[in-house]
């Protein structure tokens, strides 16, 4: 009898990969929607659940410093942020907004190292762009609202897929199947003409194995910064089976985002007489009048196709596997003044070497692949063994859209046309073992090979191959019931990314992460205090500067280290009463010929508080506050490019409660951001000697109603 695969294969012998990769999940989603399927016995299965990130995932037996966010906590805050701001009072993490207000672009940073060097992946896939190895939560608006929980692991983590962490890895796992039927309204509206729309249903458990759910949502804001605008919009659809043994998933979810650039930033004079102030598409026409284009915009749409399936082989093994495809397309567009002909492939006219002129520069890429592992637990041992094959194939080219002096150009002509292709494979084996009653081991050895093509990229063609061993280890001891040790090393490889090789000639870079820690848990407190070295070598660190199209330009250091402590604490202060805090300090140090300089971006301070009120049932009063110590917006150290430190206050209040007719539940849900109204800046970088600000927004507030029948 013929397989699925061979059928399917016979089918499309004319077709490439992905459109084999794309039918295979169409045809199993199919499968899933219309199988009939009986099985009654539904035990354990939520347990098949955690499987699509157990081969990313840690626990308290793991010796690696992380931090969970759960569903319900995601849900009182997320009134239109983006996921960036809902991770803000996580331990060592800053975060900032181009619009000033969390909406649209934004940017985390992990222990002073950026969103490139942070590993991110949704049920276990991949999400950093391949070949930037930046994420855009911008692409997936709003898709904290089919978020079930989101796990932090910092420092180098665990062996997981996509490109080594090298800061923090970010998996995030999205909404497991509801048993009963439900749909869900919620609305939310702020400063800055910010709202929120969102859509969401389930038709839960149909003939208790079957069920479909989904979401929509719409977020507007006008921004803080002037013009910087967000259309944003987004869906999510997820076909769940339930068996006795089996899970199967297939999701589509995506988005669409139309974003007023804002990623100029202001210089220091602007910063002191009009922080809101936007450069972007600013011009002069004939007569002389400063104008600004109105088109000046990001735009982009992103559609994602996940397959996974879980099944449960015995009382000891398990395994998934997952199909996926990625499809994005958009473009940002440009009013330039004085462009060169020659630049732009265009020939002079009489008298004129330049032009006013408009352009687009364009993207268009697939990203696809599988991921898969298989689990072994069985009384001392809890075993992984998995690996993933991905393969990105990315176009970029770029057209004028109308010149003031049309030259010789024809409309949809392409200026530069260059394509990049990256194929990444990953093999792993990692292992927990309790030696004695209070000793387990923790061993996970990773291989992974990497090679990358691209042409036309600043006149220059890459062909680029790495092969990386990643091994770690670590111990786990148990004084007690209440408090554990833990010791870890792991190492980790990564290879430069596309905007690295157009500015340079850059090495792949290596690190040497070392933890330790102490975790403590009763009844009314608990802690986690964590000591980290990470010893780098060539690491690619951020210079500070931009490229012509806005990319931070790094480049490597023979020798640098990240030396730190971070401390977490929840502690029940009374019955209704609690306090949560984080707080991290570090030395972030390039060691230049005996030198010693602090790496850019990388703050020696950073703490969170979070204090919560719960006068009865259903009622909270929360009280956020965040600091940030200084930072340096390049590695020299000098005043001019040092950027103060701050700290924000916020309060977040969230009441349900749940009628006896029509409504399941009613929530209302509100913040009110920098409540105190702090000017301050959390980001910025250098033009020259000159350094650009992006201001964030002073008190601020969002409102929310939410409706489940």
């Amino acid at each position: 009898m013929k397989t699925l695969f061979q059928i399917l294969r016979e089918k499309n012998k004319e077709r490439s990969t992905k459109t084999l990769l794309f039918s295979i999940i169409y045809s199993l989603f199919s499968f899933i929607s219309f199988s009939q399927q009986k099985v009654k016995d539904t035990t354990n299965i939520n347990q098949l659940d955690e499987v699509l990130v157990s081969a990313v995932r840690v626990t308290t037996r793991t010796p690696v410093s992380f931090s969970n966010l759960d569903k319900k906590d995601i849900k009182n805050r997320n009134l239109g942020q983006d996921i960036p701001f809902l991770l803000n009072f996580m331990p060592s993490v800053v975060t900032t907004s181009d619009a000033g207000n969390g909406v649209g672009y934004t940017g985390i940073r992990v222990r002073g190292s950026d969103a490139t060097r942070v590993n991110v992946t949704i049920n276990g896939i991949p999400y950093n762009d391949a070949e930037e190895s930046g994420t855009y939560f911008v692409d997936l608006p709003d898709f904290a609202s089919s978020v079930e929980s989101i796990q932090l692991q910092r420092g180098v983590g665990t062996s997981t897929n996509g490109a080594g962490a090298f800061g923090a890895s970010l998996n995030m796992l999205t909404n497991s199947y509801s048993k009963q039927s439900f749909a869900e309204i919620s609305n939310s509206a702020g400063s800055f003409n910010t709202r929120k729309s969102t859509v969401k249903f389930s038709s839960g458990l149909l003939d208790d194995h079957f069920e479909l759910a989904g979401r929509l949502s719409n977020i507007n804001s006008q921004g803080y910064i002037d013009r910087a605008s967000s259309d944003l919009k987004s869906y999510f659809l997820q076909g769940t089976y339930v068996g006795k043994t089996t899970l199967i998933k297939a999701l589509v979810f995506g988005g669409t985002e139309k974003t007023y650039q804002a990623w100029n930033g202001i210089d220091a004079t602007m910063l002191a007489n009009d922080r809101t102030f936007n450069y972007s598409g600013m011009f002069t026409d004939e007569f002389g009048n400063t104008r600004f284009y109105s088109n000046e915009t990001d735009n982009y749409q992103q559609d994602h196709f996940q397959l996974h399936w879980n099944e449960k082989l015995s009382n000891n093994w398990s395994t998934n596997v997952a199909l996926h495809y990625t499809k994005g397309k958009g473009y940002y567009e440009n009013y330039q003044e004085n462009a060169l002909f020659e630049d732009y492939g265009l020939s002079p006219i009489a008298g004129q070497t330049s032009t006013d002129l408009i352009r687009q520069k364009w993207l268009d890429n697939d990203f696809y692949g599988t991921t898969f592992s298989i689990n072994y637990k069985k009384a001392k041992w809890d075993l992984i063994l998995g690996g993933s094959w991905n393969k990105y194939e990315g176009k970029h080219f770029g057209k004028v859209i109308w010149a003031r002096f049309a030259s010789t150009g024809e409309l949809g002509d392409h200026y530069y046309d260059d394509f990049g292709v990256k194929t990444d494979g990953t093999v792993f084996a990692k292992a927990n073992y309790q030696l004695t009653q209070k000793i387990s081991f923790y061993a996970d050895f990773q291989y992974r090979q990497v090679i990358y093509k691209a042409d036309g990229v600043e006149a220059k063609i890459v062909n680029d191959s790495f092969g990386f061993f990643n091994p770690k280890a670590g111990l786990n001891y148990n004084l007690n019931t209440k408090n554990s040790l833990y010791f870890s090393y792991a190492k980790a490889n990564r290879e430069p990314n596309r905007t690295d090789y157009e500015n340079g000639n850059p090495k792949s870079e290596r690190l040497d992460d070392f933890e330790l820690g102490w975790r403590h848990k009763s009844t009314k407190f608990q802690w986690t205090t964590n000591l980290y070295y990470m010893l780098y070598k060539n690491q690619l660190i951020l210079t500070g500067e931009l490229d012509e199209v806005g990319n931070p330009i790094r480049a490597n250091t023979d020798k640098s280290y990240r030396f730190g402590a971070e401390i977490e604490a929840l502690y029940l202060l009374t019955k209704h009463l609690s306090l949560q805090l984080s707080i991290t300090t570090s030395s972030n140090v390039i060691n230049n010929g005996g030198k010693q300089q602090q790496i850019s971006y990388s703050p020696a301070i950073i703490g969170a508080s979070i204090l919560s009120y719960e006068p009865f049932q259903n009622l909270k009063l929360i009280w956020l506050q965040k600091h940030v110590g200084q930072q340096y917006l390049d590695n020299s150290e000098s005043t001019v490019s040092r950027l103060p430190s701050y700290t924000v206050n916020d309060l977040n209040i969230a009441y349900e409660f749940k009628p006896k007719a029509i409504f399941k539940s009613i929530a209302f849900t509100g913040l009110l951001n920098n409540f105190m109204d702090k000017n301050y800046v959390s980001n910025g970088y250098m033009y020259g000697a000159d350094p650009y600000y992006f201001p964030q927004a002073g008190i601020n507030f969002l409102l929310g109603i939410t409706l489940q029948f």
